[in-house]
């Protein structure tokens, strides 16, 4: 099949697919479309969510203008494609995860609502565009994630490493974390190419239990994500590392524990835990919404584990409150582990 790149839609991508003498055009605004990996599973009724989930719908005119920075720059961002449900307060205050390397993922992990398909081409220009647009929200902080992109040598790597360093030159102030693919099909100089890059934060996410592997995230694997995050320290013992984790798939606590156990074997600083949302009835179905006093009870664990930042509420998200979760954690390692004057 050959795909022929269209203008973007109500800010969603479409494409065309040529087969013989048939034009298809996929619009991914129809999850249908968007997700045709998925076109024959089961369909799992979306259970009503609790009050404790709900949020109010974005329009706030901070939030419009965060949007425009966005459409202006022709950047794709994580809030949108995975439908956070955090994007209107985040927006309204500037911030935004910036998604690189384009909107179709090469996984096609059942908790996902980011399209999955063939890539395009990297976008060479993109690194100064992310850069310029971090520059015009004058963020403290920033986000830069990417979908998976088994379809390149190196994963992407280098393409990360030039958004970290095109930041970095534009705004030199700014703290940068990045959430990261597994790099499953590379080697292991790719990780060293990101790790070089020098990012505050190095985050990837473990996603969930490793016995749900097979049915949540089939395309990785638990393992080597586990060791991709300890060779980080291995890299750089100065580098930040964080992961995270989604509950209501179907775990129970003594597995959640034992992911801590693991994480903290793999010397990770920050650990994230949220409610698992289904996006669409052919996504992985809501086991149970788990409740804000069983949050507060992973938060006490994780600290008693040894990390030095936590965030586990139903709402918590990879780079919720990423800034502030930042600097509380550069706070609390100083005062950890270094000398009072």
């Amino acid at each position: 099949m050959e795909r022929i790149d269209l203008p973007e839609v109500g800010c969603r991508p479409i494409q065309r697919l040529r087969s013989g003498r048939m034009d298809q055009v996929r619009d991914l605004r129809k999850p249908q479309q968007r997700h045709p990996e998925k076109a024959h599973r089961p369909v799992n009724p979306q259970p009503r969510k609790p009050a404790w989930i709900r949020v109010k719908a974005p329009n706030s005119p901070e939030y419009l203008a965060t949007k425009r920075i966005m459409r202006d720059h022709s950047l794709v961002t994580v809030c949108e494609e995975a439908g956070c449900p955090n994007v209107g307060e985040c927006w309204s205050q500037g911030h935004a995860t910036m998604m690189i390397m384009g909107s179709i993922c090469t996984r096609g992990c059942t908790f996902c609502n980011v399209a999955t398909g063939r890539p395009d081409n990297l976008d060479v220009f993109e690194p100064g565009r992310v850069a310029d647009a971090v520059s015009r929200l004058r963020l403290n902080h920033v986000v830069i994630t990417s979908v998976d992109r088994d379809d390149l040598e190196d994963g992407g790597a280098e393409h990360f490493a030039r958004t970290v360093r095109a930041v970095r030159r534009k705004s030199p102030v700014t703290t940068i974390e990045i959430l990261v693919p597994d790099f499953l099909k590379c080697e292991p100089a790719a990780l060293e190419t990101v790790v070089d890059s020098r990012p505050d934060v190095f985050n990837h996410n473990l996603e969930t239990v490793p016995g749900l592997y097979p049915s949540v995230r089939p395309g990785a694997r638990y393992f080597h994500s586990l060791r991709l995050l300890q060779r980080v320290k291995e890299l750089d013992r100065s580098m930040f590392t964080k992961s995270g984790i989604m509950v209501g798939l179907g775990e129970d606590r003594q597995s959640v524990l034992q992911v801590m156990d693991d994480l903290r074997t793999a010397n990770v600083d920050f650990l994230t835990v949220g409610q698992y949302l289904q996006p669409t009835p052919r996504h992985h179905r809501v086991d149970r919404f788990v409740t804000p006093n069983e949050f507060e009870s992973y938060e006490r664990a994780a600290y008693g584990k040894g990390f030095l930042m936590v965030s586990a509420t139903p709402l918590t998200r990879s780079s919720y409150h990423a800034g502030e979760d930042f600097s509380r954690l550069r706070s609390v390692r100083a005062g950890k582990f270094e000398p009072a004057e």
